[in-house]
């Protein structure tokens, strides 16, 4: 594994990591005031097994990349403005983070990549779709939502989410515990002593309860992608399971049926997480999308200019 800093616009640096040498450029996008590894080492080192060079990232505003000096939305002040259709002002919306990414992609020298994106890493990778499509080989979107307010999150998965922030890095792992015992999925047990090792990682990297903040504004002020979305001619592999709570099946459901070249998967027992028995399917399933998606990939010789 690699691991650096990448200035990726005015005054932006993420923080990186790459697994694998060689392969098809791979980037993972994790969600809402997530840091990069909650992509797991093992997760990870699968998709480079598959072929692929793969990178990581704190976002803007968590972990060991550029703490922004911006104002914190009140939250519920901005999820009231959301459900009544008014501006929600905040210090920077999707489309920046996407910049980032797409920021990325240029400086680890990609030029393009296979974007898997999940819940507003979803959303992120969406607009990244949307607005930067030369870099996006592929976008894989899992228990993401292309915006508005009928994918509104269950109250328990919302309270989940907005908890204590902890003062040890012993709290921290049982508040991620609490939280993806609710958030998860019903058909997988949860490993109580891994997410209590993750937690306490987070925390001793530096947890960011304002970046958090910041990216939940960010969600809010960014609204409804679903007439964007029709104009994108990215192939897209849309993963959703059935049970959950933060966005409805029917949230990728809509997402498919919106997007021109869009392919389904539904989990059935899946919820608001990555549960390691699933990472095989998801490793092999973005592996042919991405296999399908380079086959329909036409480059032009440099200098060419068609005929008519």
């Amino acid at each position: 594994m690699i691991t650096g800093r990448a200035r990726v616009g005015r005054g932006v640096e993420l923080a990186y990591d790459v697994f694998g040498e060689r392969g098809r450029p791979l980037v993972l996008i994790m969600g809402i005031g997530a840091q990069r590894v909650l992509w797991d080492d093992a997760l990870c080192e699968g998709f480079a097994g598959a072929g692929f060079r793969v990178a990581r990232f704190d976002h803007r505003d968590v972990g060991e990349s550029t703490r922004l000096d911006a104002p914190v939305p009140k939250p519920g002040r901005a999820l009231v403005r959301s459900l009544v259709g008014a501006r929600v002002d905040a210090p920077y919306t999707l489309s920046d983070m996407a910049s980032d990414v797409a920021g990325l992609i240029d400086a680890l020298g990609m030029g393009s990549a296979h974007v898997v994106g999940a819940s507003l890493g979803g959303m992120v990778g969406q607009h990244l779709a949307i607005e930067h499509p030369r870099r996006v080989r592929s976008l894989t979107s899992i228990m993401s939502t292309p915006g508005g307010r009928r994918y509104f999150p269950e109250p328990r998965a919302l309270r989940a989410l907005f908890g204590k922030p902890p003062r040890s890095a012993e709290e921290a792992g049982r508040a991620l515990e609490e939280m993806f015992a609710i958030l998860g999925s019903p058909a997988w047990r949860i490993d109580p002593a891994r997410w209590r090792a993750v937690g306490a990682l987070v925390y001793e990297r530096g947890m960011s309860p304002r970046g958090f903040l910041r990216h939940f504004a960010a969600v809010l002020a960014s609204g409804d992608r679903r007439a964007q979305l029709r104009g994108v001619r990215v192939p897209t592999l849309v993963v959703h399971g059935s049970r959950d709570p933060m966005f409805p099946l029917r949230a990728g459901r809509d997402m498919v049926r919106l997007m021109p070249d869009a392919t389904w998967l539904p989990i059935a027992g899946m919820g608001h997480d990555l549960p390691p028995p699933l990472w095989p399917t998801l490793v092999a399933a973005v592996g042919r999308h991405a296999e399908r998606a380079e086959a329909r990939r036409v480059v032009a010789p440099v200098g060419f200019e068609p005929t008519l």
